[in-house]
């Protein structure tokens, strides 16, 4: 579905339909409703509130579904995945004592929040902290996006470029200072 067909459905739906879309795809999706709204389709407060709302469900259906994997996905597929159980009790401990900074760095470089999630689930991560932590990173990280929708928000197709490139190079930066911390930590 191309961005201009998502703006003439929330045009037609408003907040009905910006919550479900939401839960998949915050980013874009809060800037075009912040652009709708100054445009006088929905209420600004409106539109932050049910994304902010959107984006906690999707990080709460990620944390399931990465608590349900490891339980539900065939042994060849976790051997794949190199889901043994050292890993997995170093994943819980990584998560017992960096979780909130994790969940954070995920949640702000948005490509490594998938991954993020799905982990802090298998890891089995308390789940009202994790979404105490999640609604803490959503915040700032919604309002930025919606005052991006109010103020630029007609350019939605450059923008929506933009936050790929975005956080195809925050991932980058945070894998390469990853990267030379193992290094420095393995000499």
């Amino acid at each position: 579905m191309t961005q201009d067909a998502v703006l003439a459905l929330m045009q037609s739906h408003g907040l009905w339909l910006v919550g479900p879309m939401a839960v998949i795809e915050g980013p874009i999706v809060t800037v075009i409703a912040a652009y709708l709204a100054k445009l006088g389709y929905m209420t600004l407060l409106g539109v932050y509130l049910v994304c902010v709302l959107g984006d906690l469900i999707g990080d709460g259906m990620y944390y399931w579904i990465g608590r349900a994997g490891p339980a539900i996905l065939p042994e060849r597929w976790l051997a794949k995945l190199g889901l043994n159980e050292a890993r997995q009790l170093a994943l819980e401990g990584e998560f017992a004592k960096n979780g909130p900074r994790i969940l954070l760095i995920g949640k702000w470089t948005h490509s490594a929040g998938l991954p993020v999630m799905l982990a802090s689930g298998a890891a089995r991560m308390n789940f009202g902290k994790y979404m105490w932590w999640n609604l803490l990173g959503t915040i700032p990280k919604t309002a930025v996006f919606t005052a991006i929708g109010w103020f630029v928000g007609s350019a939605y197709s450059a923008i929506d470029t933009w936050i790929w490139r975005a956080s195809l190079g925050a991932i980058l930066l945070v894998a390469m200072v990853a990267f030379i911390l193992w290094q420095r930590k393995r000499a």
